[in-house]
Protein backbone atom coordinates (compact mmCIF):
# COMPACT_ATOMS: atom_id res chain seq x y z
CA UNK A 1 0.00 0.00 0.00
CA UNK A 2 1.35 3.44 -0.87
CA UNK A 3 0.65 6.57 1.17
CA UNK A 4 0.00 10.00 -0.33
CA UNK A 5 0.23 13.28 1.56
CA UNK A 6 -2.41 15.68 0.21
CA UNK A 7 -1.36 18.68 2.29
CA UNK A 8 -3.00 20.44 5.21
CA UNK A 9 -6.30 18.97 6.40
CA UNK A 10 -7.60 22.44 7.17
CA UNK A 11 -7.65 23.21 3.42
CA UNK A 12 -10.79 21.06 3.27
CA UNK A 13 -13.64 22.75 5.12
CA UNK A 14 -16.50 20.68 6.52
CA UNK A 15 -18.80 19.71 3.65
CA UNK A 16 -16.13 20.21 0.99
CA UNK A 17 -14.23 17.68 -1.08
CA UNK A 18 -11.28 17.60 -3.40
CA UNK A 19 -10.41 15.34 -6.31
CA UNK A 20 -6.77 14.39 -6.83
CA UNK A 21 -4.95 11.99 -9.13
CA UNK A 22 -2.99 9.32 -7.27
CA UNK A 23 -1.12 6.58 -9.14
CA UNK A 24 -3.20 7.21 -12.26
CA UNK A 25 -6.53 7.12 -10.37
CA UNK A 26 -8.84 9.99 -9.58
CA UNK A 27 -9.67 9.91 -5.88
CA UNK A 28 -12.05 12.19 -3.99
CA UNK A 29 -11.57 13.05 -0.33
CA UNK A 30 -14.58 14.41 1.58
CA UNK A 31 -14.76 16.18 4.92
CA UNK A 32 -18.04 15.11 6.50
CA UNK A 33 -18.41 16.58 9.95
CA UNK A 34 -14.63 16.50 10.43
CA UNK A 35 -14.52 12.83 9.41
CA UNK A 36 -12.59 12.19 6.22
CA UNK A 37 -13.54 9.57 3.63
CA UNK A 38 -11.98 8.80 0.24
CA UNK A 39 -13.53 7.12 -2.81
CA UNK A 40 -12.65 6.62 -6.46
CA UNK A 41 -14.13 9.21 -8.80
CA UNK A 42 -15.98 6.48 -10.64
CA UNK A 43 -19.63 5.40 -10.69
CA UNK A 44 -20.15 1.64 -11.16
CA UNK A 45 -23.42 2.28 -13.00
CA UNK A 46 -21.76 3.42 -16.24
CA UNK A 47 -18.34 4.70 -15.26
CA UNK A 48 -19.33 8.33 -14.76
CA UNK A 49 -17.32 10.83 -12.70
CA UNK A 50 -19.26 10.17 -9.49
CA UNK A 51 -17.42 12.63 -7.26
CA UNK A 52 -17.88 15.54 -9.64
CA UNK A 53 -21.55 15.49 -8.68
CA UNK A 54 -23.01 17.53 -5.89
CA UNK A 55 -22.85 16.42 -2.27
CA UNK A 56 -26.14 17.13 -0.57
CA UNK A 57 -28.91 15.05 1.00
CA UNK A 58 -31.71 12.83 -0.22
CA UNK A 59 -35.43 12.29 0.17
CA UNK A 60 -36.75 9.55 2.45
CA UNK A 61 -40.33 8.50 3.08
CA UNK A 62 -42.08 6.90 6.01
CA UNK A 63 -45.52 5.28 5.69
CA UNK A 64 -47.78 5.17 8.77
CA UNK A 65 -50.03 2.11 8.52
CA UNK A 66 -52.47 3.45 11.11
CA UNK A 67 -53.12 6.84 9.51
CA UNK A 68 -52.32 5.69 5.96
CA UNK A 69 -50.22 8.81 5.53
CA UNK A 70 -46.77 9.14 4.03
CA UNK A 71 -44.27 11.58 5.48
CA UNK A 72 -41.51 12.83 3.19
CA UNK A 73 -38.29 14.06 4.79
CA UNK A 74 -34.98 15.51 3.63
CA UNK A 75 -32.21 13.43 5.26
CA UNK A 76 -28.43 12.95 5.26
CA UNK A 77 -27.63 16.56 4.35
CA UNK A 78 -24.04 16.75 3.08
CA UNK A 79 -23.65 12.95 3.19
CA UNK A 80 -24.90 11.92 -0.27
CA UNK A 81 -23.08 12.42 -3.57
CA UNK A 82 -25.12 12.34 -6.78
CA UNK A 83 -23.49 11.10 -9.98
CA UNK A 84 -23.83 13.85 -12.60
CA UNK A 85 -24.45 11.38 -15.42
CA UNK A 86 -27.58 9.54 -14.28
CA UNK A 87 -28.37 10.70 -10.76
CA UNK A 88 -27.28 7.61 -8.82
CA UNK A 89 -27.02 8.52 -5.14
CA UNK A 90 -24.22 7.26 -2.95
CA UNK A 91 -24.11 7.49 0.86
CA UNK A 92 -20.66 8.80 1.76
CA UNK A 93 -20.83 7.74 5.42
CA UNK A 94 -22.23 4.24 4.92
CA UNK A 95 -20.40 3.43 1.68
CA UNK A 96 -23.50 2.25 -0.18
CA UNK A 97 -25.64 3.13 -3.15
CA UNK A 98 -29.10 4.27 -2.21
CA UNK A 99 -30.61 2.63 -5.32
CA UNK A 100 -29.04 -0.78 -4.73
CA UNK A 101 -28.30 -1.58 -1.09
CA UNK A 102 -26.20 -4.60 -2.12
CA UNK A 103 -23.72 -2.40 -4.00
CA UNK A 104 -20.84 -0.59 -2.39
CA UNK A 105 -18.00 1.50 -3.71
CA UNK A 106 -14.38 0.77 -2.86
CA UNK A 107 -13.00 3.20 -0.32
CA UNK A 108 -9.49 4.23 0.57
CA UNK A 109 -8.15 4.73 4.09
CA UNK A 110 -7.64 8.41 4.89
CA UNK A 111 -6.33 9.95 8.09
CA UNK A 112 -4.91 13.16 9.46
CA UNK A 113 -1.24 12.89 10.40
CA UNK A 114 0.68 15.91 11.70
CA UNK A 115 -2.13 18.12 10.38
CA UNK A 116 -1.97 16.67 6.85
CA UNK A 117 -4.42 14.47 4.96
CA UNK A 118 -2.88 11.11 4.10
CA UNK A 119 -4.59 8.65 1.71
CA UNK A 120 -3.48 5.04 1.33
CA UNK A 121 -3.91 3.18 -1.96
Amino acid sequence: MSEHNLGPADQLDEGDHLIVELKGREVAVYNIGDDYVAYPNWCPHQGGPLCEGSASGTVDRCFDRETLETETMWVKEGEVVVCPWHGWEFDLRENGFLHDTDSTLPSYPVRVEDGNLVVSL
